[in-house]
């Protein structure tokens, strides 16, 4: 039996992403984007990792991968994980 992927697994899994690349934890402060911030970006049934690339809410999609499933998407999220971890010498 396999496990469920869930928002807030997924939430979880990007606020580590934050964490560890010492990015902004949110998207948006006082409506001012956050550069640098990873966030989830829904649309067309799927999922997708977002980060925020210029003070006028421009981002760009990291993993190149567009809107996918959200188990799909985890995959993806612990594979980046571990390289930057591997680069970090973590």
């Amino acid at each position: 039996m396999t496990n469920r992927i869930t928002e807030s697994h997924l939430q979880a899994i990007v606020d580590r992403l934050n964490r560890i690349t010492e990015s902004p934890a949110a998207p948006y402060v006082d409506g001012k984007a956050q550069i640098g911030n990873y966030h989830l970006s829904h649309a067309y049934g799927g999922v997708c990792l977002h980060r925020m690339h210029n003070d006028g809410g421009g981002v760009s999609s990291p993993l190149s991968c567009g809107h996918t499933t959200k188990r799909e998407l985890a995959s993806m999220l612990y594979a980046f994980i571990a390289g930057i971890n591997s680069v970090k010498g973590a």
